[in-house]
């Protein structure tokens, strides 16, 4: 009787030891998790593309990514981003190349503050829109002088293409036009108002703040081409710009419409563990379909062309995805 008492508090002792060794154990694991297993996101203005793939990216890191939760936040786009990210208010987030680029190697806008980013993976293009309004009287590019126009939020990645489209035309940004600062759901309601006579978009096809702008005041504006400007762009602002075609299916506008495009980047935090980074790098491949699903761009971008952020390096993390084959 007293072997069997023996033995049952043995046993009993074994069991809490088991019991408090896997409780240490679930302490640390939460402990090693980023952040606690809370993950930000940085995408842009609500109406934009980076906003709705952002959306979808944050859902499949918080279902598939064991002891995540993915949060996709409003921003400025591509610039606050960069800096959002490299302050560590934001883990991960979209930018345009070229604003990525001047970021990391400190100029422009960020001339003698290089920021602290890395890359896990080229997506999408951005296609730039330039749409006047037909009152306005403005018939080519040049005939923005003088008028009220919209290149952005401040910083972001369509401020910055705006500006440089400005400039290699002749144009000086700040004093040739009246410059507005504005979200696109502010532009768009300011241009259906005449409050606004142009505005610069850089974004993804279609972008649903122009859709919507299209969809209420199609009559009253339209696309000026572009591509003209883009050898100009390259020479002054490094090869990273490319002309395009923005189809006529994206807007139902008559005809296609010249255009400049840039690629866009997933930037995260060089302070990102290297495991973590490749399992999220992993994610955006292996469920872009439902990217797809949330964002038509979602599905135009591959494994094959995503690691080529040059100048932007990519993280050690993403490295070691795109090499497991």
């Amino acid at each position: 009787m007293r072997r069997a008492r023996r033995g049952s508090a043995l046993a009993l002792v074994v069991a809490l030891l088991l019991t408090a060794g896997c409780a240490d154990s679930g302490k640390d694991e939460a402990a090693e998790r980023w952040h606690g297993g809370q993950i930000y996101l940085g995408t842009g203005n609500t109406t934009g593309v980076y906003y709705q793939l952002g959306g979808g990216l944050a859902d499949i890191i918080t279902r598939h990514l064991d002891g995540y939760q993915a949060r996709a936040e409003p921003t400025g786009a591509s610039g606050d981003n960069v800096v959002r990210i490299a302050n560590g208010d934001m883990d991960i987030g979209f930018s345009l190349a070229d604003t990525a680029a001047d970021g990391y190697e400190g100029r422009a806008s960020f001339t003698g503050r290089p920021q602290r980013v890395q890359a896990i993976a080229r997506i999408y293009r951005n296609y730039t829109h330039v749409i006047v309004r037909k009152a306005a009287g403005i018939g080519s590019f040049a005939d923005l002088r003088g008028k009220r126009v919209s290149t952005g939020s401040a910083n972001s990645g369509t401020d910055v293409i705006a500006g440089r489209l400005l400039t290699v035309a002749g144009i000086d940004p700040d004093a040739g036009i009246t410059r507005l600062r504005l979200s696109l759901p502010e532009t768009v309601k300011r241009m259906r108002a005449g409050e606004v006579d142009a505005l610069f978009w850089s974004g993804g096809l279609p972008t649903p703040g122009i859709t919507d702008l299209f969809a209420a005041a199609g009559d009253t504006v339209t696309f000026l081409p572009i591509a003209d400007l883009t050898e100009r762009l390259n020479q002054r602002f490094g090869p990273v710009y490319s002309a395009a075609e923005l189809p006529r299916s994206a807007y139902g506008t008559a005809r296609d419409v010249p255009t400049v495009a840039v690629a866009n980047l997933i930037l995260v935090s060089p302070e990102l563990p290297d495991d973590l980074v490749e399992s999220l790098t992993r994610l955006i491949f292996m469920y872009q379909a439902e990217l797809g699903e949330v964002h038509p761009e979602g599905r135009n971008f591959d494994r094959a062309s995503a690691a080529d952020t040059d100048p932007v390096p990519l993280h050690p993390g993403a490295k070691r995805f795109y090499r497991s084959g």
